[in-house]
C-alpha cells in the first residue's frame, strides 16, 4: 500500500500546528537546501516562459510562488494549511496581482477539480509530496489540469537514499600515513512503502508525517496517468560546511514528468 487515507487528517493537522515555527525558520530566501539543490535545479527543468501560468503546489510560505512571479509568471499557488497561506500572502504582498493563492487539500479531487481543465502550462511541487499521505487524486488531477505537453516538476528526498530507519556513518582510518575519514550511509529496507514521523527543522513543536515509496511507485504511477518522464536531476552538496558530506550521496530526487496524449 502507498495510499493512506486513514492519515490525511493527522498529517494536515501536524502541519498546521508547525507552519508558524516552519515559516520563520524559512524566512525570505528559504533554508541553504532550498537554495543550493531545490531551486536551481528545479529552475532548470522548469524552463519558465514569461506569462506561463504555473501551478504552485503545496506552496507553503510562498517563496518559491514569488520567485516565480519574479521571472514573469503568473502563479496559481495551493497548501492545505490555512496558516501557510496567510504567512504566503504577507511574504509575498508586493506580487498580488501574480500570484493567486488558495487553501486546497492536493488529496482532494473534488477541491483539485475547482483549478480547472487545461489551465496550467506547468506544475511544481517543491519537497511535498513524500509529506502527502496519498498523492494518486493529485497525479490524476494534473492530466486534467495541465495543457497538452505541460510539465510537472516535483522534489522529493531521495527514496534510494534517505528512506526511513537510515544511519549516517563516520569512519576514520590510518591510511598510509593520512588520517582519512569516510562517511557513508546504512540503510537495511526500500522496497516497503512506509509512513513514519520525522523532524524536518530543529525546534518544531511536533513531527509531520512523512510517506516512504520506492522510486517505482511514483514512476508508474504517472505513467498511468499519461505522462512520460523527460528529465531528472539528483543534486549533491559540493561544498560541506559541517561535518557529514553529500557529495557522492543525492539527499534529493527532482523528475519531470510530461504530458502525453
Amino acid at each position: 500500500m502507498s495510499e493512506w487515507k486513514e492519515l490525511i487528517q493527522d498529517s494536515q493537522e501536524r502541519w498546521e500546528q508547525n507552519a508558524d515555527h516552519w515559516d520563520d525558520y524559512m524566512g525570505e530566501e528559504s533554508n541553504r537546501f532550498h537554495r543550493e539543490l531545490i531551486r536551481p535545479y528545479t529552475e532548470k527543468l522548469l524552463n519558465v516562459k514569461e506569462d506561463q501560468t504555473i501551478l504552485d503546489i503545496a506552496c507553503g510560505n510562498g517563496n518559491f510562488s514569488k520567485r516565480l512571479a519574479e521571472i514573469g509568471a503568473n502563479v496559481v499557488a495551493f497548501d492545505y494549511s490555512a496558516k501557510m497561506i496567510e504567512r504566503a500572502k504577507i511574504r509575498t504582498k508586493e506580487y498580488i496581482n501574480q500570484i493567486d493563492f488558495k487553501v486546497i487539500d492536493a488529496t482532494s479531487y473534488e477541491q483539485l477539480s475547482e483549478l480547472g481543465f487545461e489551465k496550467m502550462d506547468s506544475a511544481v511541487a517543491n519537497m511535498a509530496l513524500m509529506d502527502i499521505a496519498d498523492i494518486s487524486p493529485l497525479v490524476e488531477s494534473l492530466n486534467k489540469m495541465l495543457k497538452p505537453n505541460g510539465t510537472f516538476v516535483f522534489s522529493i528526498t531521495h527514496p534510494c537514499f534517505q528512506p526511513p530507519g537510515l544511519r549516517k556513518i563516520t569512519e576514520t582510518e590510518d591510511r598510509n600515513g593520512y588520517v582519512v575519514t569516510t562517511n557513508s550511509i546504512q540503510i537495511t529496507k526500500y522496497l516497503t512503502p512506509e509512513p513514519y514521523k520525522a523532524i524536518g527543522i530543529k525546534g518544531q513543536s511536533i513531527p509531520h508525517l512523512m510517506f516512504h515509496r520506492p522510486l517505482s511507485y511514483y514512476l508508474n504511477l504517472f505513467f498511468k496517468f499519461n505522462f512520460m518522464l523527460d528529465g531528472m536531476e539528483e543534486p549533491s552538496f559540493q561544498k560541506e560546511t559541517n561535518k557529514f558530506e553529500w557529495n557522492e550521496i543525492p539527499p534529493v530526487l527532482i523528475l519531470r514528468f510530461r504530458k502525453v496524449g
